[in-house]
């Protein structure tokens, strides 16, 4: 019954009479649909459309309209100043409360009682199973898990996250596959970078994705290691456990290199790609098949 403390996740809380506008006008999912009962994954953008920071939204109803962001602990500092940033006059307080509060997920076993937290399906990816956030002190109560465990479910199952799979200020919605796993409310209002990644969409120019793959021989490759075809870099490495793994590549030079039929390598190491049956859009070179799990 694997239920793990996500100890690599913070909390970010925003609240106040404002914490829904402000924050639907800044981040790629619409507010408007987070209940108690459902968080939504999104992100903050630059203004060139790239993410800053990946974040799921819990929201939580009291005498003031309070929301939580599940996001990356190391950068949990960051993104509350960058919230601040943006605060103006809005009647809204950002608290970072990464010490107070914790991450857990589960997945294969029922989800605990509303009453212990914040609790939601993954956003996400059914897959993945639920979330929640409680109190730090609680944790001993729930998990019975790690983290690896936790991450080499979500990397079997081809879900990146930001600060493993790519990095924080350089890609793009499209390419860490936000449009894929509703990240993206592509009918709300404006928020930060809205033009560039609607674009993207309605364009359909995504030529560099994360992809899953299999290794062989079941060692993976460190993250940021380049993913080579011949002498020529068509992407990078993102994170990998249990002889599996997360790439971000350009989809045409993978096209390419099958067509030449030349060999691709990650880290020097060899692999086979996987298409799951949740993305739209074809990998070259294989069938659209059901991923592993």
């Amino acid at each position: 019954m694997p239920i793990a403390h996500l100890d690599d996740r913070g909390v970010i809380k925003v609240a106040g009479a404002d914490a829904g506008k402000f924050l639907d006008g800044l981040v790629t999912c619409d507010i408007d649909r987070v209940s108690q009962e459902r968080a939504r994954f999104g992100a903050l953008l630059t203004p060139q459309g790239k993410i800053l920071f990946d974040f799921i939204v819990f929201k939580a109803e009291g005498q003031e309209d309070a929301f939580f962001l599940d996001c990356r602990k190391a950068f949990s500092d960051d993104l509350a100043r960058r919230l601040g940033f943006y605060k103006l006059r809005a009647k809204v307080s950002i608290e970072n409360l990464s010490e107070t509060l914790a991450v857990i997920a589960g997945w294969s076993v029922p989800p605990p009682a509303s009453e212990v937290g914040l609790v939601s399906e993954d956003p996400r990816l059914p897959t993945l199973g639920w979330r929640a956030i409680v109190a730090a002190g609680d944790i001993g109560e729930f998990a019975d898990a790690d983290a690896e465990a936790y991450h080499a479910h979500r990397i079997a199952a081809g879900v990146p996250e930001g600060g493993s799979d790519f990095v924080f200020g350089a890609a793009f919605p499209h390419e860490a596959l936000m449009d894929q796993l509703k990240g993206v409310d592509f009918d709300k209002g404006c928020y930060v970078g809205q033009e560039v990644v609607s674009r993207m969409q309605h364009r359909g120019t995504a030529r560099t994705r994360i992809v899953p793959v299999r290794y062989p021989d079941g060692v993976v490759p460190e993250a940021g290691a380049d993913v080579t075809a011949g002498e020529r870099v068509i992407g990078q490495c993102g994170s990998g456990r249990k002889g599996r793994g997360l790439l971000m590549v350009r989809l045409d030079r993978v096209a390419d290199a099958v067509e030449a039929g030349q060999g691709m390598r990650a880290g020097g190491l060899e692999f086979e790609l996987i298409q799951p049956e949740w993305t739209s859009f074809s990998v070259p070179g294989i069938d659209k098949r059901d991923s592993e799990r």
